[in-house]
């Protein structure tokens, strides 16, 4: 690691949620420094001296990613992220003091998600951890709060539907319906999901509720735009693009 790194940093208030980095080396002055340089850039940072120490802490506790320094004595860090990467997908970076190609490929080939050559800049160590996370990170995806198709919009917390603005009236059962519907546009939902909860609808009591709601909805309802059958399975609802 360059000299840049033996720089002072204040150690900073942590935020609960900051992303919680495990950082195995056997070098104590390389765990020191780059402990304080990640905790100064909003990591929680967790060091451990050996692999067998990395073992211990990974027991009880969860990390997003791993630091691990290839030449360790025992064993070294490519043996330890192979047995990692057994039963988990934690994102790795592997620190490696050898340039050689082969040594970068054993890495990716254990299932490593980056490597960085010693010596290093800590910044393009903090630049290659955020972009793995970033990566790494779920996607969000925000419930959908209306639907279109063709002329109407349909409100799913509302339970609301709208032809061109105006409202268009449904009983309970058809607002249930199409609020499922809705939930899975385009998909195929079974009609044993569109039953609801009374004790006696059952799988007949959907196909009559559908052809209601298709006079509703539909031009011409024996042969629907919006609200498909899939035979044998259920319905759809196509929404507009």
């Amino acid at each position: 690691m360059n000299e840049t790194a033996t720089t002072t940093h204040k150690k900073p208030s942590l935020a609960d949620d900051a992303p919680h980095l495990l950082l195995v080396d056997d070098d104590r002055r390389i765990r020191d420094l780059l402990s304080r340089f990640l905790s100064s850039e909003g990591y929680r940072v967790t060091t451990a001296k050996s692999a067998a120490d990395a073992r211990s802490k990974l027991v009880g506790l969860h990390f997003d990613l791993l630091i691990l320094d290839v030449m360790m004595p025992g064993e070294t860090g490519f043996e330890l992220a192979r047995s990692i990467r057994i039963g988990s997908a934690v994102p790795i970076v592997m620190l490696t003091a050898r340039h050689e190609a082969e040594s970068r490929i054993e890495g990716l080939q254990i299932g490593a998600d980056d490597y960085v050559a010693k010596p290093f800049e800590p910044r393009e160590l903090v630049l290659r951890i955020a972009n793995i996370l970033k990566r790494a990170a779920p996607v969000t995806v925000a419930p959908l709060e209306s639907i279109a198709f063709g002329p109407y919009v349909y409100h799913l917390e509302r339970g609301e539907l709208r032809n061109s603005g105006e409202i268009v009236h449904l009983t309970d059962r058809e607002r249930e319906m199409l609020r499922i519907l809705a939930n899975a546009p385009g998909e195929t939902v079974p009609r044993a999901a569109l039953t609801g909860s009374g004790d006696n609808i059952n799988e007949r009591a959907v196909d009559v509720q559908i052809n209601r709601l298709r006079r509703k909805i539909e031009r011409d309802p024996a042969n629907p735009l919006f609200l498909q059958a899939v035979r044998g399975i259920g319905y759809r609802l196509v929404a507009s693009p």
